[in-house]
């Protein structure tokens, strides 16, 4: 029986609208089913606006230290209303942007709740379309824990939907949403308290990473609750709000607190059970490294499984399995090794391959690590003193480079070229070799002993 499409992709972010585009591109008969807008996370409540938000925070940052080049900034005055208005309008115009190209590319979207009838089947409101192959591209949303008093508090995309910036904050969590968007709080000029369940932010990257950045955000007056576990969140008879911790501390008082401890994928009531999808504990599509589910005809992509997280990595994935699918290339896929990855801290932080830690656990003494620890040039004649950290790791007798990890000035920018050098399979001695550009941070890469 013939089907009413070749491909149906659920879902309209990063990697549904990449594998849709590029199936369209090589012929294929595509449909792409959407509720929301266009962009999903990215786009709409995540890195696009997050940079947005960031480039503000760098601002800031700038205009506080204009003084030491001789500037007398007399007005300092942000308006948070007009950011949220100038940035939602940018949104919206790449939302405008993405229905241009479906359309341009004849991608027909379909409005609605996509529910999974078979591998090769959907029903989205009375109508039921089938195709020869279907991709799971949902995404994920931010997780709100199950204790009392938690619905107070906003989740990353309730940040976007802020009016106004609260005067005090407490950002809960350790990871890289909870390390960019305290750093972009505490920029703007709010009171940032960082609730950590253990130590440090950053656990899961080199330590160095997650050391130096508490150091750095302290030092700009951003304040820490270590071992504070969260057991129940209140307001107060002034209207303020008040995280009770399971060691008995009572935190605050804050006119607003921000859930940042994780993401779940977006699985339910899609029928993906019924239909016998294989799904992980914490409810992510089970693929391979081709983007296979345990069903043929069916892949899913992107933050609904739990591979590499990552917008860029979902449209790779998206459109290496189109390629594979219409394109004629049968091992076209994505390389899950060695992704760069940047968090937009301030400053910010860029990594990519091994930790040190992981690194010595996999090649125990035949790891060797160079560091440096400097005052970028800028910081010279300003009036904050935050200190620029690099380290790589390298293994065995060539010193092939495994691990590349900086923070500081510069670090998102910087770290594209020498990921490439990375994946390249660069030594030590190719790092030597390379003539430094001076004066720059990026020459300390390059000059380490």
């Amino acid at each position: 029986m013939a089907s009413d499409y070749d491909l149906i992709v659920i879902g309209g972010g990063s990697g549904g609208l990449a594998c849709s585009q590029r199936a369209a591109e090589l012929g294929a008969r595509t449909l792409l089913v959407e509720m929301g807008r266009l962009g999903g996370t990215c786009v709409n409540v995540g890195c696009v606006p997050k940079k947005v938000m960031w480039n503000a925070g760098e601002l800031a940052h700038a205009l506080r230290d204009a003084a030491g080049y001789g500037f007398d900034i007399s007005l300092w005055r942000h308006d948070w209303p007009l950011l949220k208005q100038l940035r939602d309008e940018f949104i919206a115009r790449i939302n405008a942007i993405y229905q241009r190209n479906l359309d341009q590319r004849q991608v027909e979207l379909l409005r609605g709740h996509a529910r999974l009838k078979s591998a090769q089947s959907i029903q989205v409101g009375e109508r039921v379309l089938s195709a020869g192959s279907i991709v799971l591209a949902s995404g994920g949303r931010p997780i709100i824990p199950t204790l009392p008093g938690a619905e107070l508090g906003i989740s990353s995309d309730g940040f976007f939907e802020l009016e106004q910036r609260p005067d005090s904050v407490a950002v809960v969590g350790a990871g890289y949403i909870a390390a960019e968007l305290s750093g972009i709080f505490s920029a703007l000029g709010s009171r940032t308290t960082v609730v950590l369940r253990h130590e440090c932010v950053l656990r899961h990257f080199d330590s160095m990473l997650g050391d130096s950045l508490m150091e750095i955000m302290r030092d700009e007056g951003v304040e820490f609750a270590t071992n504070a576990v969260p057991k129940s969140l209140a307001r107060n008879a002034a209207g303020l709000l008040e995280l009770t911790v399971e060691d008995g501390r009572v935190l605050g008082q804050y006119d607003a607190l921000l859930w940042a401890i994780g993401r779940k994928p977006i699985t339910t009531d899609m029928g993906l059970e019924l239909a016998g999808v294989k799904l992980d504990w914490l409810g992510h599509v089970i693929t391979d490294e081709w983007q296979q589910t345990n069903l043929e005809h069916l892949y899913a992509l992107g933050d609904i499984t739990a591979r590499a997280g990552l917008t860029p990595v979902a449209i790779a994935a998206g459109r290496r399995l189109a390629d594979r699918l219409f394109g004629g290339q049968k091992e076209r896929k994505v390389d899950y090794e060695n992704i760069p990855s940047v968090v937009f801290s301030h400053p910010p932080v860029g990594t990519v391959g091994l930790s040190e830690a992981d690194a010595r656990k996999r090649y125990g003494d035949a790891v060797k690590v160079f560091t440096s620890t400097f005052m970028p040039m800028y910081h010279v004649l300003t009036p904050r003193k935050p200190r620029e950290h690099m380290k790589l790791v390298t293994v065995g007798p060539t010193q092939k480079i495994v691990g590349i990890h900086v923070i500081g000035e510069g670090a998102d920018e910087m770290l594209q070229g020498f990921a490439v050098a990375l994946r390249m399979g660069a030594t030590k001695r190719d790092f030597d070799d390379t003539i430094a550009i001076h004066p720059t941070s990026a020459e300390e890469m390059v000059t380490m002993r």
